[in-house]
């Protein structure tokens, strides 16, 4: 898929609910567009690659869950809660392959990505104990925080550490890299 398309496909749901929380200033008026935006993108991810894309499609299950409940229950502590819990699903998901002794992000990242068995263990932990930072983060910035803050959180600042922590990998990624 051309980069251009890829980013705005991740980061579009993003747009339209911070643009529509500006708008509207309601947390709970700019869940539903996120929703909708959230699937459509997992749509045309799919219609593009001619495949799920499983950890978008279970990140826009858990924003439809998550936001739905917003909605219905007009409770905001479940949107708040929902990078929390999301973060968390992925982190014990890469727990059990460690567990199994089978690397997940091998299987996910193979096609991109070619390294030492060592290599995808080491960057399998590192990324189970980022998802857990991140679920920490969310629960101390959404508990401590103003509503607005975290709404600039949730779209500016999520985004951009897990951008530097990616870059931080690559000295183990050409570590282990096969040729």
């Amino acid at each position: 898929m051309n980069s251009f398309i890829k980013l705005f496909i991740d980061i579009g749901p993003l747009a339209v609910f911070f643009i529509y929380y500006k708008i509207s200033g309601d947390l709970i008026e700019a869940i539903l567009p996120l929703m909708v935006a959230t699937v459509f993108s997992v749509v045309i991810s799919y219609i593009l690659e001619k495949k799920i894309p499983i950890m978008p499609t279970l990140g826009a299950g858990i924003v439809v869950i998550f936001g739905g409940l917003t909605i219905i229950f007009d409770n905001k502590i479940f949107i708040f809660m929902k990078p929390t819990i999301i973060n968390i699903i992925f982190a014990a998901i890469l727990y059990g392959g460690i567990i199994l002794k089978k690397p997940l992000l091998k299987y996910l990242l193979e096609s991109a990505l070619k390294l030492e068995e060592e290599g995808w263990n080491i960057l399998t932990q590192r990324w189970t104990a980022f998802f857990i930072a991140l679920a920490v983060l969310n629960e101390i910035v959404w508990r401590t925080m103003s509503e607005e803050f975290w709404v600039s959180f949730k779209v500016f600042g999520i985004l951009p550490i897990t951008f530097i922590f990616t870059m931080t990998q690559f000295p183990l990624i050409k570590k282990y890299h096969i040729e």
